[in-house]
């Protein structure tokens, strides 16, 4: 028997739990309306349940599974609540857990396995993203002396192809971004700012930089991730981007602009705000402006 996770239009309020063949499940999401999901599912079973195969199906565009205690195998059927025909457009991405153990992770396809996370991979901060239509998610356990130890976990996010494309293009946010494409961002972004670059830290391990922002002006944000300081009363946030981008800090503002990625907002066009000044109001005087922000 499958766990239909929700067959409505909206994800599931708060939290359900049951128990299903010796699985216990866990859902919640953030609002009536919202797009996020969690599932927690529970492995630990009688020594007959071993070779199961037990699927789970999501009806929101992100969130995350814990399998604990793993155990036999789990088929991910990802359906989201959009109409079919925008499948081929989608990429699903998955970054597991720090901790994440006790299994296996494919995509599989017409009964074909091919390996995205192997047990034990501790590759920090790691996403692996494919299309929708490349296939679903399998996860085998592996043998383990001991499963109560065990916990099996990743976040996910469906999201256009175009997105995912120039989330995971190395060389993507280390270019200058052309003109048409910075006041494009300024329509598209998850969130747009004018800031300055107060520090930089660096984190090898990751391959990864995080700017931290200082905020002079926040013209969009989709999550909190800038917020209002307490100390200062100045807004202050954490943009990453690839370590290779030798971001450093410096004097100016910038516009940065960006999407949300895994709850982290990733860095996406940031020309220095005097030249997007100049190019906004070239497309504005020529009537090519996608769209109004008021750049001042």
């Amino acid at each position: 028997m499958p766990l239909e996770a929700q067959g409505r239009k909206s994800c599931l309020l708060a939290h359900t739990q049951f128990s299903l063949d010796g699985f216990t499940c866990v859902r919640e999401s953030q609002s009536p309306g919202g797009q996020e999901s969690r599932e927690g599912i529970n492995g630990l079973t009688h020594e007959s349940h071993k070779k199961d195969v037990e699927q789970v199906y999501l009806r929101c565009s992100e969130g995350s599974i814990e399998w604990m205690y793993p155990t036999g195998a789990l088929i991910v059927n990802l359906r989201p609540n959009t109409s079919p025909a925008s499948y081929k457009h989608l990429t699903v991405c998955i970054k597991p857990f720090k901790d994440s153990a006790g299994a296996n992770i494919y995509l599989e396809k017409t009964g074909e396995l091919k390996l995205l996370v192997r047990d034990g991979d501790r590759s920090p901060s790691k996403v692996y993203c494919f299309g929708y239509d490349q296939g679903g998610l399998f996860i085998e356990a592996t043998p383990q002396q001991d499963i109560s130890r065990k916990i099996t976990g990743f976040q996910y996010e469906l999201m256009n192809k175009g997105i995912a494309s120039d989330l995971h293009t190395v060389s993507a946010p280390c270019r200058p971004c052309s003109d048409t494409e910075v006041l494009l961002a300024v329509c598209t972004s998850d969130f747009v700012i004018r800031g300055s670059i107060q520090d930089v830290t660096n984190q090898a391990e990751e391959q990864e930089s995080i700017i931290h922002v200082g905020v002079n002006k926040l013209y969009r944000q989709k999550s909190k991730v800038f917020q209002l300081t307490g100390e200062s009363g100045n807004w202050r946030g954490q943009i990453k981007t690839l370590l290779e981008c030798g971001v450093k800090p410096g004097d100016g503002d910038f516009l940065f602009t960006g999407r949300m990625h895994f709850g982290e907002a990733r860095l996406g066009c940031a020309p220095r705000f005097k030249d997007f000044q100049r190019m906004y109001k070239e497309a504005k005087d020529k009537g090519l402006n996608p769209c109004e922000i008021g750049p001042d």
